[in-house]
C-alpha cells in the first residue's frame, strides 16, 4: 500500500471544522475535546443499559475452546481443597491424643504418646504438601488460560482496528481505544486468573467444611449457620450498590485516559494557546469523576471482607462456648473443638471470598461489555468478493455527480463531477471547507460516496478491494505523520521492500539527503513518538520523500509544501515536477500561485465546481477564482 495516511489524524478534515465552527478546545480529535461532527459524546453512568448475564454468558461462549483446561483446573482445584479441608480434622486427633496424654500423665496413669501424634502430624503435612502441589498445578493452568485469552483479545481488537472505518475514530478518543485494549483487557484477565479459580476453591470448601462440621455436631454446625443468611442479606445489598459504580468508574477511565493522550501529543499547541487552564479544568472534571465513582466502588467492596469477618466471629464466639459445654459433658473431645473452630473460620471466610469475587464479577462485566461492544463496532464494508484488479494502472479518474456528507445533516459534497484524463495534473482550490480534501478521502475510499460514482480507468472504486486501490495512489498530506523509527524506516514505509539505496535515490529527490547528514545518527536516527525531534520542514520532506519512493501511478499533494520555506519550496517544487510528470496529480493548494502549471483547475464552492480550466483561462473569466488569487496578493501587498 503506496498511500500513506495516519488515519486517527487524517479524518478530521478542514473542511468539516469549517462546516462545524471553531473547535472548543485545542484538541482536534473529538473525544473530551475538539470539535467537529460525530464528536465522541461521553456517557455518563445509566446513560446505556448493561446486561450482566448477557456479558458473562458471552465471556463463557469465548472461553469454550479452554472447557478442557477448566476441567483440569477443576479437579485440581477440589483435590486440592480437599486435601486442604481434612487438615484440620487430622490436625484435631493429633489435640486430643496430646490431651488425652497430658491428662494420663497427671493422673499417674500413662505419658504421651509422642509416636502417634508424630505420625498424625507426617500425615497432616502429606495432606498440605498435597494441597500446595495440586494448587500450584490449577493456578499454571489457569494462568495459562488467561494469557492465552488475554492475547487472543488484544488480537481481535487489533485486528477490528483495521476493519474500523474512519468515521469511528472521528468521534472516538484515542484514549478510549486504549483504555479497552488495556483497562478492559486487564481487568477480565485478572478475574480469570485469580477470581476464577477462587470460586471453585470456594464453593468447595463450604460444602467440604459442612459436610466435615456435620460429622463432627450437627449442634455446633446448626449455630454456624445461622451467620449465613446475615451475610447473604448484607453481600445483595453491597452488590445492588457498587455495580453501578464500577461501570462509572470504567468509563470515566477511558475518557481520562482519552484527555491525557490528548493534551500530551499537542502540547506544544496547548501551551501556545494558553490552553492549560482548560486542560486542567476538563482533567479535574474527569478526575473527580473518577475519584468520586472509584472511591465509592472501593469502599463499597471493601465493606464486604471487614464485615464479614465480624459476622463470622459472632459465630465463633458461639461456636467457643457451644463447644466447650459438649465438651464438659464429654460429647465431643476437645480435638473435635479445635478441629471445629478451625472449619468454622474456614467456613466462613469463602463465603467471605465468594460475596467479594461477586463484586468483582460486577467490574469484570462491566469491562468486557466494553470490549464486546468494541468488537461490535461497524466495519467498514467488504471488499467485493471478485474486485477488479487491473494490470496497468492509466489514472484516467472520473467524478460522476458525487455527494456525500459526514452526517447526514452536514452534506459536504452535493454534485461534484469532473472527468479527468491520464497524466494530467488536477489543481483543486476553494475555500476552507468547500470540499477539496474530502474528494481526495473519497476517492481514496477512506469513506464511501452516499451518491454518484467515482471512477478509475473506468471502474468505480467500490469494485476494487481497498488495498489494491490505494496501492495506485502516493499520497502528501499537510498533516504530517511520522512514527517512532529511524529515518531510513520512516522513508521506506512508502515501500517496504525497497532497497538501502532506492531510499538514498529517493531522499535526495526530495531534497531530503542533505539534512539528515547533519543529524546526529544520519538515516540511522531514531525519531521520538511525536517526532519533535526534527523540524516540521524537515517532517514534510521526509513524507515527500516517502512518496517518491512508493513511485504511485496517481499522486496527490494536499498542501504537501505549507511547513517549508520559499527556497525550498523551489526545490520541492522541482522534485515534484520531476515526480508528477506522465502521472494523474491531484493537487490542493491555498496559496494559488503554486498551481499556475496545472493542465485544470477545479475551483469549488460549497461542495460544487462552480469554475473550471487553466490558470490563464480562469483569470481572463475574472470570476470566483480571479477574486481567490487577486485577493491573495492584496493581502500580500497590504503586508
Amino acid at each position: 500500500m503506496t498511500a500513506r495516511t495516519n488515519p486517527q489524524n487524517g479524518q478530521a478534515s478542514r473542511e468539516r471544522e469549517a462546516q462545524a465552527g471553531p473547535p472548543i478546545g485545542p484538541g482536534r480529535r473529538g473525544g473530551p475535546v475538539g470539535g467537529g461532527p460525530g464528536g465522541h459524546m461521553m456517557m455518563g453512568p445509566g446513560a446505556k443499559a448493561r446486561d450482566f448475564r448477557g456479558s458473562m454468558a458471552r465471556l463463557f461462549q469465548t472461553l469454550k475452546p479452554y472447557k478442557l483446561a477448566f476441567v483440569v483446573v477443576a479437579v485440581f482445584s477440589v483435590a486440592s481443597t480437599v486435601f486442604n479441608i481434612v487438615g484440620p480434622k487430622v490436625l484435631g486427633r493429633a489435640t486430643t491424643t496430646l490431651f488425652e496424654g497430658v491428662l494420663a500423665q497427671i493422673a499417674g496413669t500413662g505419658g504421651i504418646d509422642f509416636a502417634a501424634i508424630g505420625g498424625i502430624l507426617l500425615t497432616m503435612a502429606a495432606l498440605y504438601l498435597l494441597s500446595g502441589a495440586f494448587g500450584y498445578i490449577q493456578g499454571w493452568v489457569m494462568s495459562g488460560v488467561s494469557a492465552r485469552l488475554t492475547y487472543q483479545f488484544r488480537r481481535d481488537i487489533s485486528e477490528k482496528l483495521n476493519r474500523l472505518p474512519l468515521s469511528y475514530f472521528d468521534r472516538t478518543s484515542h484514549g478510549e481505544v486504549l483504555s479497552r485494549v488495556t483497562n478492559d483487557v486487564d481487568t477480565v484477565s485478572q478475574t480469570l486468573n485469580q477470581s476464577l479459580t477462587q470460586i471453585v476453591t470456594s464453593a468447595i470448601t463450604v460444602l467440604g467444611v459442612l459436610v466435615m462440621m456435620l460429622s463432627i455436631s450437627w449442634q455446633m454446625t446448626l449455630v454456624s449457620l445461622l451467620v449465613i443468611p446475615l451475610s447473604f442479606v448484607f453481600t445483595r445489598q453491597v452488590v445492588s450498590r457498587s455495580q453501578k459504580y464500577f461501570v462509572e468508574q470504567q468509563e470515566t477511565l477511558g475518557h481520562t485516559n482519552g484527555h491525557v493522550e490528548e493534551m500530551y501529543g499537542g502540547h506544544l499547541e496547548v501551551k501556545a494557546f494558553n490552553g492549560e487552564a482548560r486542560s486542567v479544568a476538563t482533567f479535574d472534571r474527569f478526575n473527580d469523576t473518577l475519584y468520586s465513582s472509584a472511591w465509592k466502588s472501593q469502599f463499597l467492596s471493601g465493606l464486604m471482607m471487614p464485615v464479614m469477618g465480624f459476622i463470622g466471629n459472632l459465630g465463633y464466639v458461639v461456636v467457643a462456648v457451644l463447644g466447650g459445654s459438649l465438651a464438659v459433658r464429654k460429647l465431643i473431645t476437645v480435638g473435635d473443638i479445635q478441629a471445629f473452630l478451625q472449619y468454622v473460620r474456614n467456613f466462613t471466610q469463602p463465603i467471605a471470598q465468594l460475596a467479594n469475587i461477586s463484586n468483582t464479577l460486577q467490574q469484570t462485566a462491566a469491562a468486557a461489555e466494553r470490549v464486546y461492544d468494541f468488537l461490535a463496532e461497524p466495519e467498514e464494508v467488504p471488499d467485493p468478493a471478485e474486485p477488479v484488479r487491473l494490470s496497468e494502472v492509466a489514472g484516467q479518474v472520473s467524478f460522476d455527480h458525487v455527494r456525500f456528507g459526514y452526517t447526514d445533516d452536514k452534506v459536504v459534497i452535493r454534485d461534484f463531477t469532473a472527468s479527468i484524463r491520464p497524466g494530467q495534473r488536477i489543481a483543486i482550490v476553494g475555500p476552507t471547507g468547500a470540499g477539496k480534501t474530502t474528494m481526495v478521502k473519497l476517492l481514496m475510499r477512506f469513506y464511501d460516496v452516499q451518491g454518484g460514482a467515482i471512477r478509475v480507468d473506468g471502474h468505480d472504486v467500490r469494485e476494487f478491494a481497498r488495498g489494491d486501490l490505494r496501492c495506485m495512489f502516493g499520497m502528501v498530506l499537510q498533516d504530517t505523520w511520522l512514527y517512532s523509527a529511524s529515518v531510513m524506516e520512516n522513508i521506506r514505509y512508502g515501500r517496504p521492500d525497497a532497497t538501502d539505496d532506492e531510499v538514498y535515490a529517493a531522499a535526495q529527490a526530495a531534497h531530503v539527503d542533505h539534512f539528515v547528514h547533519t543529524l546526529p545518527g544520519g538515516y540511522a536516527m531514531e525519531l521520538n513518538e511525536e517526532a519533535t525531534n526534527v523540524s516540521q520542514g524537515q517532517k514534510q520532506l521526509l513524507t515527500i520523500a516517502r512518496a517518491v519512493l512508493a513511485d504511485p501511478q496517481i499522486l496527490i499533494l494536499d498542501e504537501a509544501t505549507s511547513s517549508v520555506d520559499t527556497r525550498t519550496e523551489v526545490l520541492i517544487q522541482q522534485a515534484m515536477d520531476r515526480l508528477m510528470h506522465g502521472r494523474t496529480s491531484f493537487i490542493i493548494a491555498h496559496r494559488l500561485s503554486t498551481i499556475r502549471d496545472a493542465d485544470l483547475i477545479l475551483v469549488m464552492r460549497d461542495g460544487d465546481i462552480v469554475e473550471q480550466g487553466t490558470h490563464a483561462g480562469l483569470l481572463a473569466q475574472g470570476g470566483f477564482y480571479a477574486e481567490l488569487y487577486n485577493s491573495q496578493f492584496e493581502r500580500a501587498g497590504a503586508a
